[in-house]
């Protein structure tokens, strides 16, 4: 079985060494055996969730830092990378791919930046595949230019190959090459103009995956945005609560966007812009949407310079994260950063609970719990996921060592496809490909009520957090977190897990 500890032992052995402590004084603050503290520095032990934060306090290392979220994202993409078929022979255990990046740091990055560069060209190779297959325009080129060859080889043979051609033949032939090849030339032309064109659309990376990387790097918090949140909560609640009718008043009287529940659509034209809802969508979602259509208008600046900061390549990446932001900031007003982050840690993150106080739907509820990451005030680092009735993965928080993949369907055996039938909470203990074990919690949740005869729109969301944070949430309780974990993967096609009996696709 893969070991999921992440190598942060040396960091605590080298910080413990700086401060001039001794393995048993260390220990004995910590409140546990000098013998237990020897086999956690030599990463032979995993810290749990409490004793985790009991260190870092003690030897002063950020919470961050101490966890190594980098050195999980760095174990995860080596560890993939030893699984691609390219590296077929080359068997390297789980362990020294966490010795090599708790010793060799900076070429563990470089390694992982490699595997990264490799997956983005095999990306653009598919891509390149699929046009040339499909793309109406190339495909004319194409036949165009073979047809023109074809002429050009036929006229060559004939003249070639038939000595007693008259004059007059052998002039209409050679004719007939000179158009051919003249007329091949602006084709040509045109196909290199295609290629040109084609390259200088390429991206490192897909859209999807650009902005995820971005969250990931800014561990998804903004605080910039948060400070707004606050603002804008105190411009529009008079009370604890936002109250709808005053949120829909402020978009009208200071954007005159109007909003309306049922009945015809508003125009949406620069005029008259209008927010719709339906009759059956629930007021968390009412209220959330107005949120995120007043922070685009209201923080419309900040919103700008933190996705700067975010250094995507294309404008289809800068929408994503435009709305991905907005939708922060919406978040943060319906459940300001420190309060949710009291009630999250009194209630042990228990989302169904949280969701109910603070008057949110439980996909807000989780969604919030991924950006509690506050320097010093850290809630429990969470990744989050959500998929629809046909297994497609429509919404992605990732999280270092939770293999997720970029676009589709994810492995069949994580507990958000469970959910579906169960009607209720799934938890289960995971472990990845890369070596990092996670609990996951999964639930069901309903986006609208639907009418009579309407299929209600049906979503699972699933939280993540690392084995090592289980203790602190009330979904650790009565597991054995140390017991025989789910072996599970990303998706079917990348996963080396080659005996799996729930495989439904021949790994790359």
């Amino acid at each position: 079985m893969a070991n999921s500890r992440i190598p942060i032992g040396v960091r605590i052995r080298r910080r413990r060494l700086e401060a001039g402590l001794s393995q048993v004084a260390l220990a004995r603050t910590l409140g546990i055996s000098a013998s237990y503290l020897n086999l956690i520095e030599n990463n032979k032990r995993s810290i749990g969730g409490k004793l985790l934060l009991r260190i870092g306090e003690r030897l002063g290392i950020d919470l961050e830092h101490l966890s190594g979220e980098s050195e999980a994202r760095n174990i995860a993409a080596i560890g993939e990378l030893i699984a691609d078929p390219l590296m077929s022979g080359i068997e390297i255990e789980p362990q020294s791919i966490r010795d090599l990046v708790a010793r060799f740091p900076e070429a563990a990055a470089a390694l992982a930046r490699l595997h990264r560069a490799y997956a983005d060209a095999n990306m653009e190779i598919e891509v390149l595949q699929h046009r040339l297959k499909s793309d109406p325009l190339l495909s004319q080129l194409l036949h165009e230019i073979l047809n023109r060859i074809a002429g050009i080889k036929s006229g060559a043979e004939i003249l070639a190959d038939i000595p007693d051609l008259t004059d007059d033949e052998r002039r209409r032939f050679i004719a007939t090459i000179n158009t051919e090849a003249h007329d091949l030339v602006p084709a040509t032309q045109s196909l290199v103009a295609y290629f040109d064109q084609t390259s200088a659309r390429q991206r490192p990376v897909s859209p999807i995956r650009e902005v995820d990387e971005a969250l990931i790097v800014h561990n998804n918090h903004f605080p910039q945005l948060e400070t707004v949140a606050e603002a804008l909560r105190r411009e529009l609640a008079e009370t604890d609560a936002i109250e709808e009718d005053g949120l829909a008043a402020a978009l009208e009287s200071r954007f005159g966007i109007a909003c309306r529940i049922g009945g015809e659509a508003l125009p949406a034209t620069a005029d008259e812009p209008g927010l719709v809802f339906s009759d059956s969508m629930p007021r968390p979602a009412r209220i959330f949407r107005m949120l995120r259509t007043y922070a685009s208008k209201a923080a419309a600046d900040s919103l700008a310079d933190t996705m700067a900061r975010l250094e995507l390549s294309t404008e289809e990446a800068r929408g994503l994260a435009l709305r991905a932001l907005s939708s922060y900031v919406a978040g943060a007003v319906m459940m300001p950063y420190d309060d949710f982050l009291g009630m999250a840690e009194e209630r042990r993150y228990d989302v169904e609970l949280l969701s109910s106080l603070a008057g949110v739907s439980f996909e807000q509820a989780a969604h919030r719990l991924v950006t509690l990451r506050r320097k010093g005030r850290e809630g429990l680092p969470f990744g989050f996921l959500r998929a629809d009735r046909s297994g497609r993965l429509t919404k992605r928080f990732p999280l270092p060592g939770l293999t997720i993949p970029g676009f589709g369907h994810g492995c069949l055996l994580w507990p958000i496809y469970d959910a579906f039938s169960t009607g209720g909470v799934v938890r289960q203990v995971s472990l990845f490909p890369g070596g990092g074990r996670f609990l996951l919690v999964a639930r069901t949740v309903s986006k609208h009520a639907a009418r009579f005869g309407q299929k209600p729109l049906v979503f699972s969301i699933m939280l993540a957090c690392d084995i090592v944070h289980a203790d602190r949430t009330v979904y650790g309780d009565g597991l054995d977190l140390g017991g025989r974990p789910v072996e599970v993967g990303p998706s079917c096609v990348p996963c080396p897990r080659l005996q799996c009996s729930h495989r439904q696709e021949i790994p790359v």
